[in-house]
């Protein structure tokens, strides 16, 4: 069983920074990646890499902002996430899958975690 809890959500200014990890208890998937879904919208795509060798890969909204990275032996996936905009407000999930890349389809990972919350405030 593949559990995910997500830690470091929180209330920040525009323009301040939050950092997000995910502890991983069990399987580590192929791919771990951070998503986002703010209220009356689409769960996206915002970062995720390759568990080995580490490769990342972010989406055109925060790349040059956030940076995703991991620790190998913790088992932990975090988020650094700096210039943070209102736009970024939304609830945010890590998961994984054991794909061979990363992907941005919310549907095609297995493991989700609970949710953590962040809000932006202008």
């Amino acid at each position: 069983q593949v559990n995910l809890v997500e830690s470091g959500g929180g209330l920040v200014q525009a323009g301040g920074s939050l950092n997000l990890s995910c502890v991983a208890t069990g399987r580590i998937w192929a791919i771990m990646s951070w998503f986002r879904q703010a209220p009356g919208k689409e769960r996206e795509f915002v970062a995720g890499m390759q568990w080995v060798p580490g490769l990342p890969k972010y989406s055109d909204s925060v790349k040059d902002r956030f940076l995703i990275t991991r620790d190998y032996a913790k088992r932990v996936l975090s988020l650094q996430m700096n210039k943070l905009q209102p736009e970024d407000t939304a609830v945010y999930y890590c998961a994984g899958t054991p794909a061979a890349e990363v992907g941005t389809y919310a549907g095609a990972y297995r493991s989700w975690g609970q949710g953590i919350q962040v809000t932006v405030s202008s």
